[in-house]
């Protein structure tokens, strides 16, 4: 053998090995990260992961491993939280050290590290503070966000109302209402249904939606830089991100010429007020880059998350058409037919509340939450979390507790009442995750929830087109969340 070959056989035996030591050392070896699967070198545990199903796979793991454990997505360490008490702990009563954004490769490229989701440090801190303030439940401008929220409630019943008790797939409806009361609160007014922009940005959301569950883009977590040269359906997402700039800047610049900084009418002016008081501070967070990426990111969020959760709510119903008139008995009992559901309502409607909530415990549209990172060295139970590590905190986990939630498996709103019928709160309770990265939107969703299913309930009988005993609520999986699969229903007026 020439003394190249054997140099290249050496290197090629000699690299994988050397690789493979570090990171088993790494996982196992030095006792201060949480144990986990052996990963391999460069792929880490991709093969071993089942990525069709890693909620599922990440309680098999957790049962092996305990709470606290590390997989790696590629040579990115992940440590997962398993259970409430870690959850808790680490979230809110170690909330600054994990505060950080954890490694998501294909929106840091999309964002570029700005807007609120994917940003960190002093300018996160700063956007999520000003779209806190400006998404109050005070409103902004001439009506309150319970008042959008209504308004668009009047327009989804017309529509519900044209389908004539016939068969439809309610994806478009929901979707269309959802998004037009976060459309009122960040562009200032509402969009027609047919509205042509209306609807391609509609599209480009729900393509985006099937893209992020593609198995390309669980590819891209792993080998992004190797995954950017690939051609595929993830480069969709990056040609899509494209179009909602576009859309955006275009609604900034109309924004910029009908301004009156005295009279803020939706969140584009009230940033744009604030850029002009900080624009001799050159070290300001608020510049037209990060308007455009929290725009985006607020109207895609608040678009997608609260539709699907809606729509497999009306699944639900339809399953279970007992639960549905006790909701009905509830809504007749507390506010009739002659005026439109109010918040005001919901205390006196603890079932009708427990329904709402249960729905989302049961669907848990992100069942590993979004990914958090430490922001400084950390120690948790016996380990040592290296500052920057990415950290899942399964929501579902803490969501499926038998503790406080007796055969999690099953659909049950008494999971959220006393044995009063009273509404019962629980600490367990973390759709929208805990601690200082809880979801901006919060508030935002849990009205539109309670006010969109009221309204339709007050108004419709749901129907549906198989018998119940054969609909499936068995949500589609992907690698960061649920989906339910697709269905018809008819709606009946009451």
């Amino acid at each position: 053998m020439e003394p190249l070959e054997a140099t290249a056989v050496f290197l090629v035996i000699c690299i994988p090995s050397l690789l493979f030591l570090l990171a088993w050392r790494k996982v196992s070896g030095s006792g201060r990260l949480p144990p986990g699967p052996v990963a391999f070198p460069i792929i880490g545990n991709t093969l071993q992961l089942n990525m069709r199903n890693l909620p599922k796979h990440v309680e098999e793991l957790s049962a092996k491993y305990g709470p606290i454990f590390t997989i790696y997505f590629g040579s990115v360490c992940v440590v997962v939280l398993y259970g409430y008490e870690i959850v808790k702990e680490a979230l809110i009563g170690l909330g600054d050290e994990f505060s950080g954004r954890g490694s998501m490769p294909i929106f840091e490229r999309i964002s570029k590290g700005r807007g609120i989701v994917f940003s960190n440090g002093e300018q996160w801190k700063q956007l999520r503070r000003f779209a806190l303030t400006n998404l109050r439940n005070f409103g902004m401008g001439k009506k309150s966000i319970e008042e959008r929220i209504q308004e668009e409630t009047r327009f989804l019943v017309e529509r519900l109302r044209n389908t004539h008790g016939q068969p439809f797939d309610p994806t478009l409806f929901l979707t269309h209402a959802v998004s037009n009361v976060i459309c009122s609160i960040i562009f200032g007014d509402r969009f027609d249904y047919e509205d042509k922009k209306f609807v391609t940005l509609i599209s480009l959301v729900q393509e985006n939606d099937k893209l992020q569950r593609s198995p390309w883009t669980a590819l891209y977590v792993f080998f992004p830089t190797f995954m950017d040269y690939i051609p595929g359906p993830h480069q969709g997402l990056f040609k899509n991100a494209q179009e909602f700039r576009r859309f955006v800047l275009e609604k900034v610049k109309m924004h910029k010429e009908s301004l009156d900084s005295n009279c803020p009418q939706d969140f584009i002016d009230a940033f744009l007020i604030k850029m002009e008081e900080e624009h001799k501070n050159v070290q300001s967070e608020f510049n037209v880059e990060s308007l455009i990426r929290s725009t985006v990111e607020l109207f895609i969020a608040g678009t997608g998350t609260t539709s699907i959760t809606l729509k497999y709510g009306l699944l639900i119903l339809l399953k279970y058409p007992e639960i549905e008139e006790k909701v009905h008995e509830e809504i007749d009992h507390v506010i009739g037919q002659s005026r439109s559901p109010c918040m005001a309502d919901r205390s006196q409607m603890p079932y009708t509340d427990a329904v709402v909530h249960e729905i989302q415990r049961f669907f848990t549209f992100a069942p590993l939450g979004v990914p958090r990172a430490v922001t400084r060295d950390v120690h948790l139970k016996q380990y040592l979390i290296p500052k920057g590590t990415t950290i899942f905190p399964s929501l579902k986990s803490v969501l499926y507790d038998s503790r406080e939630f007796p055969n999690p498996e099953q659909f049950n709103p008494g999971h959220f009442l006393d044995e009063n019928g009273a509404f019962k709160k629980s600490d367990f309770f973390m759709p929208f995750s805990a601690g200082k990265r809880i979801c901006v939107g919060e508030g935002l969703a849990r009205m539109e929830l309670f006010l969109l299913l009221t309204t339709i309930l007050q108004n419709f009988t749901l129907k549906p087109v198989v018998d119940p005993k054969h609909i499936d609520i068995t949500p589609k999986s992907s690698f960061m969340s649920n989906a339910p699969k697709s269905y018809q229903l008819c709606v009946l007026p009451r």
